[in-house]
């Protein structure tokens, strides 16, 4: 349950610098990078509270539904966090950091994809 409560907060911070960035970007120069990072946040800020939501029906697996989500989580803010450093930092986050949370989001999907397997009937 504290769980489901933290990924639905986190969920709605996605969501709100998800549309922010998307403001950023519509307002500046060239700033698809911040186009791209708001995509993932609002993409993801709404899969996560889906997920939650399967979960309180009991359609995913508990534990491997909640670690999708989280992954989702992650994964959105390093991919998201890289791209907007790059943007108005300059430098990134850390070498590989938008790719490693590109693919930490692809293992999310398949976690989620794998609770739904592995959920009891």
């Amino acid at each position: 349950m504290v769980a489901q409560r933290l990924l639905i907060g986190l969920a709605g911070l996605m969501g709100a610098a998800g549309v922010a960035l998307a403001a950023a970007s519509a307002h500046g120069g060239d700033a698809s990078r911040l186009a791209s990072a708001s995509a993932m946040l609002l993409f993801h800020a709404t899969a996560i509270l889906a997920a939650v939501a399967l979960l309180a029906r009991g359609l995913l697996h508990g534990g491997i539904g909640l670690i999708g989500a989280f992954g989702f989580v992650i994964g959105a803010m390093l991919f998201a966090g890289d791209l907007t450093l790059r943007q108005f930092a300059g430098h990134s986050l850390f070498p590989m950091a938008a790719p490693t949370g590109g693919t930490v989001m692809i293992l999310g999907w398949l976690a989620v994809s794998a609770a739904a397997v592995a959920a009891r009937k």
